[in-house]
Order: C-alpha cells, then structure tokens, then sequence
C-alpha cells in the first residue's frame, strides 16, 4: 500500500464531495487522468502548479483504494507519478489537511505527513 496526494482547491474539493466523486481539474481533463503526486514530489507540485494560491487542501489516498486504473508514468524530472484513469470516490480520501502558505510563500505541509 503506498499514500498517494492530490492538492486541490477547497471549492473544488466541496463540488466533489456534492457530486460523491471528483473527476479532476480542466488540467486533469485534458489530459485525461487525475495527477497525483508522492510524498517525496507534492512540494514541487505545489511550487509549480500552485505557487501563491492559499486555500488549497491536500488529499491522502491509499492507492489500494481507488478502483480505476492508478498508472505510474514517468513525468517531471523523469520520476514516476501516479495517474489515476477515472474518477476518485471521495469515499477513498481517507485524510484532508490545509495546506497554507508560509511566511516565504512556499506551502507548508504537515509535519507528519506519511
């Protein structure tokens, strides 16, 4: 069992829970797969993707409990992502924490963040 994150905006994130699952971002869309992230890379997904943006929430799923295909690609860096091919139940989120801005500007994310 491996800890896969998605970052996601609080609005984004209260559309999924009303609809039961999310279906990703117009970014996952296009590409046609939800992006995710490892603990090792959300950083560099939230300086990249999410630099200065506050109210941005981050997601924990256990990758055995999503039931569309979870690929792993090679992406940034060259390193493996998971790429979930469907849509995420909000059901198989089993933790949310905030993930605020520090005074840097970087996003702060939990301490003990598995």
């Amino acid at each position: 069992m491996t800890v896969i994150y998605r970052i996601v905006s609080a609005a984004d994130w209260q559309a999924a829970q009303a609809a039961g699952t999310f279906a990703g971002t117009a970014h996952d869309l296009r590409d046609g797969f939800i992006h995710f992230s490892t603990a090792k890379q959300a950083a560099e997904t939230a300086a990249k993707h999410y630099a200065g943006k506050t109210d941005l929430l981050l997601l924990y799923v256990r990758d055995t409990d999503v039931e569309a295909p979870l690929k792993w690609e090679r992406s940034r860096n060259d390193d493996l992502f998971p790429h979930l091919y469907g849509q995420l139940p909000v059901s198989a989120v089993y933790r949310i924490d905030p993930l605020p801005l520090g005074a840097d500007g970087r996003h702060v994310f939990p301490a003990d963040m598995p």
